[in-house]
C-alpha cells in the first residue's frame, strides 16, 4: 500500500514506534435505500482481501473529503458522503517492515453518482460492486464497517 509523504517524514524520525493515525472507510452504496443495494468492495493488493475503499486521512483534511478522494483514487468512482455512520480506534499492528501503527477508523456512507469501479491507483488488484445480501469473504471488522454504513440510520455507533 502506498505510505502518505508525511507518514514517511514522521517514520524518518519515530523510526518504527508506534504512530496514532486517522483512517476513513468508505462505504459506497448504489441502488434503492435496503439491502437491496449494491457495495463496492476493493480487493487489496497487499492481503487479497476484500473491503470498503481505505485510506489514511492527509493532515488538515476533511474526513469526508477523504473518504470521496479514496474512492476515485483507489477505484475510479465518484461518490458523495451521505451519514458519518462508525468512529472506532482499531488495535494496533505491526506492518511487515516493523512500523506500528494504531487508527482511529472513521467511517462513511457515500452515494454512488458515477465511474465504472476498477483498481485504479495499483493499491487493489479488483474493484466491484456486490450485492449486500452476497458479499464476499472478509474480516468481521470489514462486514461490521458495512453493516453500519447500509443500516441506513443516520444514527453513528460509537464503543466505549
Amino acid at each position: 500500500m502506498s505510505t502518505p509523504d508525511f507518514v514517511l517524514a514522521l517514520r524518518a524520525k519515530i523510526g518504527t514506534d508506534p504512530l496514532w493515525l486517522s483512517g476513513v472507510t468508505a462505504v459506497v452504496l448504489r441502488g434503492a435505500a435496503g439491502y437491496d443495494q449494491d457495495v463496492l468492495l476493493v480487493r487489496r493488493a497487499d492481503t487479497g482481501e476484500w473491503t470498503p475503499v481505505t485510506g489514511i486521512i492527509d493532515p488538515g483534511e476533511e474526513p469526508a473529503a477523504a473518504g470521496v478522494r479514496e474512492t476515485l483514487e483507489e477505484a475510479g468512482i465518484v461518490a458523495l458522503p451521505e451519514a458519518l455512520t462508525r468512529v472506532k480506534a482499531l488495535p494496533p499492528m505491526q506492518y511487515p517492515n516493523g512500523d506500528r501503527s494504531q487508527y482511529l477508523d472513521i467511517c462513511f456512507r457515500l452515494r454512488y453518482v458515477s465511474g465504472d469501479p476498477h483498481p485504479a491507483d495499483g493499491e487493489n488488484t479488483d474493484a466491484r460492486w456486490f450485492p449486500l445480501g452476497d458479499l464476499p469473504p472478509m474480516s468481521d471488522d470489514m462486514r461490521a464497517r458495512v453493516e453500519s454504513a447500509a443500516s441506513g440510520t443516520v444514527e453513528c455507533s460509537f464503543e466505549f
